[in-house]
């Protein structure tokens, strides 16, 4: 997909979607103004990784700054320099970073103003992945970035006792290396990491100058790595950076939150209103680890700040089912399918969150008529993971500055369902093609 240099309007997006969603050969690829980061423009782009082992920060947090990660903290000072996030909480987790001279381990780890913080950049811990021939639908690619459209079941990235058919592995084999070393992470598995899009803990990857490590470990580096992640069960796209100053430039964007993503939906019941914004806090739910809530207000401890917006695009089978929109103020774990449990309206096959087989029925069938009973059983039994499709991805090219935007039809497993319902809801006279304004 080439990139376009104008700001669409919102018919040309809406058009696009339309387009998307009828499978039609598109090549949309919009341009936006994105604000920027000084520092982050500033930095060398040809700066070589491994000179970054020891780089040493020691600063006072300013009085009266609020509290943050200390993580957070500073990335935000060393990522102009090409520091990505992942590596200064690599840094943590090796005794590397302390506050008021006491190390920290958890990075996590709370500063405030005064806290007086020292880190030393250390090298990326080996955790090795090897190349797997797993085919790749390769959106977009050059020197410095690749942004893949990521089939839904697919794994991002390699980690303690799931190492194989990854995204990663995928991309080692793309880019014809064999191995590679990465960050470790602590995760309670791919369903329900402990970090988030915005935590940018995910595997980091590094190239190290020779002097740095043994020829062995050498022998399997390859630089960073992936940005951001989707869900195992979420299909679409994904950037990939080829070096660490690209991770770093586009870890700050997402900080920032100036990374454009859109995602669609098929969800069990119509949101009401037909659009808005939910400002919901995301924290992990105590009864279940591997699923997260959405709380109003920020009253629990350990919830993070989460904001959405949605927009209804068609609706189906009487208010049976919608084509919802979303596009995301934040990134955190689960956000949109524990938003859209939120709202009443799970993502019909998210038995995670309420969208089981039987409640996608219990809507559909009694608003449409009895000759497509069985059709939508056998069709709905058939869904294997939540409708969610991350269709719209724009960024800020860490190398270039060009604003870069693709986009990306669902597959087919979300189109049959799609076909299914818009086929019932026009042959009960519905009119469940219109987009709502």
């Amino acid at each position: 997909m080439a990139a376009a240099t104008a700001p669409p309007p919102a018919a040309a997006i809406a058009a696009t979607f339309s387009a998307l969603l009828r499978r039609r050969t598109v090549r949309p690829c919009y341009a936006r103004c994105v604000s920027s980061n000084a520092r982050a423009e500033a930095a060398e782009p040809e700066r070589r990784s491994g000179g970054l082992t020891g780089t040493r920060l020691e600063e006072a947090v300013p009085a009266g700054e609020g509290r943050s990660r200390v993580d957070a903290w500073i990335s935000a000072r060393l990522g102009g320099g090409g520091v990505s996030r992942a590596r200064v909480q690599a840094s943590i987790r090796a005794g590397l970073v302390a506050v008021n001279g006491r190390p920290v381990s958890k990075v996590s780890h709370m500063v405030k103003g005064g806290d007086l913080v020292s880190c030393t950049v250390s090298e990326l811990q080996p955790l090795r992945a090897e190349a797997e021939d797993i085919p790749l639908d390769i959106v977009y690619e050059d020197d410095h970035v690749l942004v893949v459209n990521k089939p839904a079941h697919m794994v991002v990235h390699p980690a303690p006792g799931n190492a194989n058919g990854t995204l990663v592995n995928a991309i080692l084999h793309h880019c014809r290396i064999s191995t590679f070393t990465c960050l470790a992470r602590n995760s309670t598995g791919d369903e329900c990491p402990d970090s988030s899009d915005d935590d940018v803990d995910v595997f980091d990857v590094d190239q190290f100058t020779t002097e740095d490590v043994s020829s062995e470990v050498r022998n399997a580096l390859v630089r960073p790595g992936i940005v951001h992640r989707l869900d195992k069960g979420t299909s679409g796209l994904l950037v990939v950076a080829k070096d660490e100053h690209s991770h770093a430039q586009l870890a700050e964007q997402f900080k920032l939150h100036t990374i454009r993503r859109v995602y669609i939906s098929l969800t069990c019941g119509v949101p009401h209103p037909n659009s808005g914004r939910i400002e919901a806090s995301i924290a992990r739910d105590p009864n279940n680890r591997i699923r997260m809530i959405a709380i109003a207000g920020s009253g629990q401890r350990y919830a993070r700040h989460a904001a959405s917006r949605y927009k209804v695009r068609e609706v189906f089978a009487g208010g049976g089912s919608a084509l919802v929109e979303w596009r995301l103020e934040t990134g955190r774990t689960h956000q949109i399918r524990a938003h859209a449990k939120y709202l009443g309206i799970p993502l019909l096959g998210d038995e995670t969150y309420g969208g089981t087989k039987s409640m996608a029925l219990s809507l559909l069938r009694p608003r449409t008529p009895s000759k497509y009973h069985s059709g939508l059983s056998d069709l709905i039994s058939k869904v294997d993971r939540p409708c969610l499709h991350a269709a719209l991805l724009g960024f800020k090219h860490p190398h270039s500055g060009k604003i870069l935007e693709f986009s990306c039809p669902p597959p087919d497993d979300f189109t049959e369902v799609l076909d299914e319902l818009r086929r019932v809801t026009s042959a009960d006279g519905q009119n469940g093609d219109d987009v709502v304004q």
